[in-house]
């Protein structure tokens, strides 16, 4: 059985540079040590993407990486460190764990599991991809997580992913292609064991997403995800 998630105040999250303010480009929190992978092999399109090629090129058959769709620097400008916790610091949020069964000791983040009454003042500044798939409707998840944090493969249906802050790796397959992993090891230590033997054929799709960048995986794509920083972040799923 998975352990209980664990409930603390936001602003008890060790993942913050003490004495940080909010005027660098980071936002005040920590950067990571993991190294960025320059190797992309996701395709991207700008702002010149149209709803129908998106429809037609992307929505049900790859992923893809979406620069210059949103405009959230009003957004980012309330996820800085100093900002979410003068907003949100007292509150309880709920914690996850990097792996699947949490067997072993992990890393903890919090992603989801956002109290849409609480969170509403920050969600009502996002400014959500343009795009959307005929018969779904958009559920936010908002998240940081610290540097070698991440969420193990899985998959569900369709959505977008936006870095606000730091850096996150992902990986991707297609429903078809089941990746090779431990549920009980995280993506840290796939990355670490597993993927330096796959061969170039069994290797996922892979890129980095720095801030600003909007990543969309169709359904049922398998993807896991590694922050190369602490990252802060929000996700649209399409249900």
């Amino acid at each position: 059985m998975a352990a209980a998630p664990r409930l603390l105040p936001l602003l008890l999250l060790g993942w913050v540079r003490p004495g940080a303010c909010t005027d660098p480009p980071d936002g005040g929190w920590l950067a990571g040590t993991v190294p960025e992978e320059p190797r992309c092999t996701v395709e991207r399109a700008d702002a010149s993407l149209t709803y129908s090629l998106f429809l037609q090129r992307f929505a049900f058959s790859r992923p893809v990486i979406l620069g210059g769709v949103t405009d959230n620097s009003a957004f980012r400008a309330l996820c800085t460190r100093e900002k979410l916790l003068a907003a949100f610091g007292p509150f309880p949020v709920r914690l996850s764990t990097a792996n699947t069964y949490s067997y072993r000791k992990d890393t903890l983040y919090f992603f989801g599991d956002n109290n849409f009454t609480e969170w509403e003042p920050l969600f009502q500044h996002y400014v959500p991809p343009p795009f959307r798939i005929p018969g779904t409707s958009p559920a936010y998840s908002f998240g940081i997580a610290g540097s070698g944090s991440g969420v193990p493969f899985h998959w569900h249906g369709p959505g977008f992913s936006e870095v606000i802050f730091g850096r996150k790796r992902w990986f991707l397959y297609p429903p078809e292609q089941t990746p090779h992993f431990h549920p009980n090891e995280s993506t840290l230590a796939w990355l670490q064991h597993t993927y330096p033997a796959l061969p170039p054929a069994q290797r996922p799709l892979e890129c980095t997403l720095h801030p600003g960048e909007v990543l969309y995986f169709p359904d049922r794509w398998w993807h896991a995800t590694l922050n190369l920083d602490t990252s802060v972040f929000i996700s649209t799923f399409l249900g």
